[in-house]
């Protein structure tokens, strides 16, 4: 806020002895006077009430400016001192002051209200009060400190959220958008600060795309001044929010990324890291996705990942997660060397965001790719996740889970992860309070049961024998509890898997199934019954869309009908004599890991729209979103 500054004693005492003081009225005489001896005493006086203000009322109402001077500059001196809740009685003579032709008096008063909108009340009660007309007049003054104190106060009037509206409407846009490249770096700094105040709501941002905000913020991404980068970084970061300003920006910025880039590598921390989130918000969209990896962003994403400073760690780990989704920067990612990294943030407990983009990333990594995935349990991801599932929050559990579900679609993997213990982890988690950890958990258990079309009987299936029974009850109560689910989903899923194990050959498992009283008599009533009750969804059970094994929906797109077929698979199998291995029947071979379908628009399957989706994401192997 540009201050003005005065001796307010000498300026008063000057005047006494000039030759308009007969012309003075008498009034004005006694408030001079007043205002002189209070003045000598100002450390104890209250100028914001009584015999004070009221001295300074009846100079600022004169019609002599150079008393009304002498009562801007003694307010601009005030308030630089000293900031309250104040009245209308002090802010009246203030914007009648704010009105004057006089560029001395606006430039004082202005400072004046400034300094008084530093207060919460006071940013209220000026606007309700009409400040912000006299304000946008002085914008448009040719005075380079009438424009800086003005655009000042207006940047502390913006802080406020029941100003922003008001200060978009009131015009003042257009002008904030001029002087912000004036070329006195004050006025370009109070300007850019007020464009980001405005910047904080969808209804805001459009008036300032509107008023040709975009280009000017863009442009002073190379300004010398570190506040100008910061304020303007910021302001683009909120602006690219919208999925309409982000079409904009692409459409007439071609340098942005660029700029950007550049800018995390700025002196400033606080400029790089709203360089990164600003990136982070552009990467919603494909384009900005490639651009970013185009203009060698990695390397510098990739040092502030590593970086001591928590913001910095927390907005380029956003960054890269969003970078990620993009399919053809799986390999650049991992070439540029981000898995140790990501895996060192999975234990980052300072900060539960930080962890679930870490996973995220590394999920979104793994997404398309063989090769890819096998560098990411080689770089041991999956080793961390087994150690810290269990004990980090529910939302990184869920994340992490849903990694495991497509780094399981890789029949190269199946077996290793399963050597891992990763079962041992994955069990408990079916039985957690989140329906999203219980599905995305189930959809890994699901990838690892499966096997390859032409299955072989030297298949090792032992692993999940070891953990039939335990932990907490084992793939066995497990499986049970999604049998007994309410919701189909979870039904599909197991008998989906009971298919999958059966269909291994593996003896023990077979006997384990078989014997069951708990699963037998369950899978037997799904066989024969056809519910009329709501289901959440039909088909579902583990899938990578980029996987020739992928699970498909029947033919019917009857989610209830396909699990009564899959029951009566498993009881076909059960049941059989036992001679020799079974092989697939057509109707199992058909149903392998894919997508889920909705069939119904139930009350039911409405409220489980959120879960339906966390286990399809699981299950596809698709990248996470934002």
């Amino acid at each position: 806020m540009g201050v003005v500054s005065s001796c307010c004693e000498s300026c008063f005492r000057s005047r006494k002895s000039q030759s308009y003081e007969p012309l003075l009225l008498e009034n004005e005489r006694e408030a001079v006077a007043d205002l002189l001896q209070y003045l000598e005493n100002r450390t104890t006086t209250n100028f914001f009430s009584g015999s004070p203000l009221s001295a300074l009322t009846t100079l600022s109402f004169s019609d002599n400016v150079d008393l009304q001077r002498s009562a801007a500059l003694a307010f601009a001196e005030i308030t630089e001192k000293e900031v309250r809740p104040v009245g209308r009685d002090t802010l009246d003579p203030i914007l009648f002051l704010l009105s004057s032709h006089d560029t001395e008096v606006q430039r004082a008063a202005s400072a004046a209200l400034g300094n008084l909108a530093v207060n919460t009340d006071n940013k209220l009660l000026i606007v309700k009060l009409g400040g912000l007309e006299p304000l946008i007049r002085q914008m448009l003054s040719p005075n380079v400190e009438v424009q800086c104190n003005a655009v000042g106060c207006v940047t502390n009037l913006a802080t406020h959220d029941d100003n922003k509206t008001k200060i978009a409407k009131s015009g003042a846009l257009v002008p904030l958008t001029r002087l912000a490249r004036s070329k006195d770096m004050r006025v370009q700094r109070n300007a850019t600060g007020a464009l980001l105040n405005m910047t904080h709501s969808d209804e805001n941002r459009q008036q300032l795309v509107n008023a040709g905000a975009i280009p000017v913020l863009v442009s002073l991404l190379n300004s010398p001044d570190t506040d100008v980068q910061y304020y303007c970084t910021t302001a683009l970061s909120n602006i690219a929010v919208d999925g309409v300003n982000r079409k904009k920006l692409a459409q007439s910025e071609p340098k942005l990324v660029a700029s950007l880039v550049q800018l995390m590598d700025s002196p400033s921390l606080k400029v790089q890291c709203q360089a990164a989130l600003a990136l982070r918000n552009l990467a919603s969209d494909e384009k900005y996705q490639l651009e970013i990896v185009k203009a060698d962003g990695l390397s510098s994403l990739l040092r502030l990942l590593q970086s001591a400073y928590l913001p910095l760690i927390l907005s380029s780990a956003a960054c890269v997660r969003n970078v990620s989704i993009h399919p053809q920067n799986e390999s650049p990612i991992i070439e540029s060397g981000f898995l140790q990294p990501l895996i060192n943030l999975l234990s980052f407990k300072d900060n539960e965001e930080v962890q679930c983009h870490a996973i995220s990333t590394l999920r979104n990594l793994a997404a398309s790719s063989e090769k890819n995935k096998q560098a990411i349990v080689k770089a041991g991801a999956v080793q961390s996740i087994k150690e810290l599932v269990l004990e980090v929050p529910t939302n990184v559990q869920s994340e992490m889970t849903a990694c495991v579900a497509v780094l399981a679609l890789s029949d190269e993997l199946k077996g290793q992860l399963l050597e891992m213990g990763i079962c041992e982890v994955l069990i408990p988690l079916t039985n957690s309070p989140s329906s999203e950890v219980q599905g995305n958990s189930a959809a890994a258990l699901g990838n690892l049961s499966s096997k390859v079309d032409g299955r072989s009987t030297g298949d090792d299936y032992s692993a999940f024998n070891e953990v039939w029974d335990q932990p907490e009850g084992g793939m066995h109560q497990y499986l049970y509890r999604f049998l007994t689910s309410p919701d189909a989903t979870f039904q599909h899923i197991a008998v989906w898997t009971i298919v999958q194990l059966l269909e291994s050959g593996d003896p023990i498992l077979n006997a384990h199934i078989r014997t069951s009283p708990i699963l037998i008599p369950n899978i037997r009533q799904l066989a024969q019954t056809r519910t009329s009750s709501p289901v959440s969804s039909v088909g579902g059970t583990p899938h990578s869309p980029h996987s020739q094994h992928s699970y498909q929906e029947t033919e019917t797109g009857d989610g209830q009908g396909e699990i009564q077929m899959l029951a009566r698979r498993i009881l076909e199998i059960t049941e059989h004599d036992g001679e020799g291995a079974l092989t697939p029947s057509a109707s199992a071979s058909q149903i392998q890991p894919g997508s889920f379908a909705d069939t119904t628009e139930s009350a039911s399957g409405r409220d489980h729209e959120e879960l339906r989706k966390s286990v399809r994401e699981a299950f596809a192997g698709g990248s996470s979103t934002h």
